[in-house]
C-alpha cells in the first residue's frame, strides 16, 4: 500500500524532506545528497591541454625539434590571484650532441650556443599564427634557477601600464646537457580575466644576418617589368584629379645608412618605389627586431622582402648619381646636379690703395715724447725728493730713420749737446798731438762722451 501510494505520488509536489520522512532509514542519506546539490558550484571551462596554436616563424631561428608542444597555462580555481604549472621535459642523445657542438667560449667565463632551448609564450589563439607575448607577473625557474627576464619597456602614453617586450626566451644555460636527466620548468603567472595564454619549448638554430641575406638572394629578383609596370600605374592622370603627376624622383641612397644602395630590396605590402639596402635592414633587426620598413614606417617582414630587380640595373649603369628620375612610360634618367659658375663681383672685392712710401725728412711727422719715468703728480713728497733710476743705455734716434705714424706711443729721449768749440792742435802739447780725442778731464766730459762715429750717447 505504500509503495502504491509512493507511485501515485509527484515528486514536484513533494519536497526533499517530506519524502525522506516517509523512507525509513533513509533519512541520513537523502538529506546528505541533498547537501552537497546545494554546495555544487558549476566548473569553469578548463581550457585543453595542448592548444592549436601556431607560434609565428622567426626569421633568425631555424626549429629543429619541438621540446613541449604549447600548453595551456589554466587558471586553477584553489589559486586566486597567483597561479603556478610545472612542465618536464628531457633531451636526447643527439639533441645533447648538437648543442653541445655548437658552444661557444665568450670572454668573461660566459658561453652561448647556436643551437639553443628556446622558450616562448603566446596569447590561445588559433584564429593566426601568434607572436611572444609574456603574462601579467610572470616568473620563471628552470631546474629550481630563477631565468632573469627582459626588461619592461617605457610606456607609450603617460597611465598606460608597462608591459614586457614579447621575445623568445634561450634557457639553454640552466638546462641540464643529458640525456638521463629530465629538466622542470616551473612558470608562475597572474591570470587575466578573458586571456588564456600558452607556453612552448623548442630546440632551434641561430641564424645570421649574411646568412639570411643569402637566403634572401636565392629566393630570386623581381622583373624588372613588374617594377615599370608599378611606375606607370602610379603616374597615369586621373581623370578626377586636376593634379596631375609626370615624373617620379627616387633616390639611390639608403634611408637607414645614408649610403648608396648595394642589395636595393622593399616589401611587397609596401606601395612605394624608395628601396632601402637588404643587407642593413637585416644587420638591425638582427640586434633589435622589429621589421618596420624605413621608408613607410609599415610591417616588413623577411618573408615579404624583395629584391627590385629595376633597381640593380639602375644602380649598374649609372655609379656617378645619386638620384634619378622616371617618366610616365617606365622610362628614367640620371638627375645629376647643376655645376653654377662662381661670378665674383667687383664689388665684392676689396680695394687695396697704395701709399707710396717717402724718406724725404720733410714727410715725417714728428710724434709727441712722453716720459714714462715721470711719476703722478699724485704721489706723496717723499717720493718726489727721491732720485730717479739711473740710466744705463739708451740708442739715439737719428732723424733720418721713419717714424711711426700717430696712434703709436714712441720714447724718443731729448739730448742737449752743449756746443763745444774744437781745439786747434796748435794749443796742445807737443807729446799730444797724435791723439784725436783729448784725455785731460774736464767738467763737461765727465759726464758725457759723445762718440762721432755710431751716434750712440753713453750715461754713467
Amino acid at each position: 500500500m505504500s509503495v502504491c501510494c509512493l507511485n501515485k505520488i509527484h515528486f514536484s509536489d513533494l519536497s526533499m524532506t517530506y519524502l525522506c520522512y516517509l523512507l525509513t532509514g533513509e533519512t541520513a542519506v537523502w538529506h546528505s545528497t541533498k547537501t552537497s546539490m546545494n554546495l555544487q558550484q558549476p566548473t569553469p571551462l578548463i581550457p585543453p591541454v595542448h592548444p592549436d596554436v601556431q607560434m609565428k616563424s622567426l626569421p633568425f631561428y631555424d626549429v629543429l625539434d619541438v621540446l613541449i608542444k604549447p600548453s595551456s597555462l589554466g587558471a586553477s580555481t584553489a589559486q586566486r590571484y597567483h597561479q603556478e604549472k610545472y612542465f618536464i621535459f628531457a633531451l636526447t642523445p643527439q639533441q645533447v650532441r648538437e648543442v653541445c657542438i655548437s658552444r661557444d667560449f665568450l670572454p668573461g667565463g660566459r658561453r652561448d650556443y647556436m643551437v639553443q632551448i628556446q622558450l616562448r609564450f603566446c596569447l590561445s589563439e588559433t584564429s593566426c599564427p601568434q607572436e611572444d607575448n609574456y603574462p601579467n607577473s610572470l616568473c620563471i625557474k628552470v631546474n629550481g634557477k630563477l631565468f632573469p627576464l627582459p626588461g619592461y619597456a617605457p610606456p607609450p602614453k603617460n597611465g598606460v601600464e608597462q608591459k614586457r617586450p614579447g621575445r623568445p626566451l634561450n634557457i639553454t644555460s640552466l638546462v641540464r646537457l643529458s640525456s638521463a636527466v629530465p629538466n622542470q620548468i616551473a612558470v608562475t603567472w597572474a591570470p587575466e580575466i578573458g586571456k588564456t595564454y600558452s607556453m612552448s619549448v623548442y630546440l632551434v638554430r641561430q641564424l645570421t644576418s649574411p646568412l639570411l641575406l643569402q637566403r634572401l638572394r636565392m629566393k630570386g629578383i623581381r622583373n624588372p617589368d613588374h617594377s615599370r609596370a608599378l611606375i606607370k600605374e602610379k603616374l597615369t592622370a586621373d581623370p578626377d584629379s586636376e593634379i596631375a603627376t609626370t615624373s617620379l624622383r627616387v633616390s639611390l641612397m639608403c634611408p637607414l645608412g645614408k649610403m648608396r644602395l648595394t642589395v636595393p630590396c622593399r616589401a611587397v605590402t609596401c606601395s612605394h618605389l624608395q628601396c632601402f639596402d637588404a643587407a642593413l635592414y637585416l644587420q638591425m633587426n638582427e640586434k633589435k627586431p622589429t621589421w618596420i620598413c624605413p621608408v613607410c614606417d609599415k610591417k616588413a617582414a623577411y618573408e615579404s622582402l624583395i629584391i627590385d630587380g629595376l633597381f640593380l640595373e639602375i644602380l649598374n649603369d649609372c655609379s656617378d648619381v645619386d638620384e634619378i628620375k622616371f617618366q610616365e612610360d617606365g622610362t628614367w634618367c640620371p638627375m645629376r646636379p647643376k655645376k653654377e659658375a662662381v661670378k665674383v663681383t667687383s664689388q665684392s672685392v676689396p680695394k687695396i690703395e697704395m701709399v707710396p712710401h717717402s724718406t724725404e725728412p720733410s714727410s715725417i711727422k714728428k710724434a709727441d715724447v712722453i716720459d714714462l719715468t715721470l711719476e703722478s703728480s699724485s704721489s706723496s713728497d717723499d717720493e718726489e725728493d727721491a732720485d730717479p733710476p739711473l740710466k744705463k743705455r739708451c740708442v739715439y734716434i737719428s732723424k733720418n730713420e721713419e717714424m711711426h705714424s700717430k696712434g703709436v706711443l714712441t720714447y724718443q729721449p731729448t739730448v742737449r749737446v752743449p756746443n763745444v768749440q774744437s781745439l786747434d792742435p796748435s794749443y796742445l802739447p807737443s807729446s799730444l798731438a797724435d791723439y784725436a780725442v783729448p784725455f785731460h778731464p774736464s767738467t763737461l766730459l765727465d759726464r758725457i762722451t759723445v762718440s762721432t762715429i755710431s751716434n750712440t750717447v753713453w750715461y754713467y
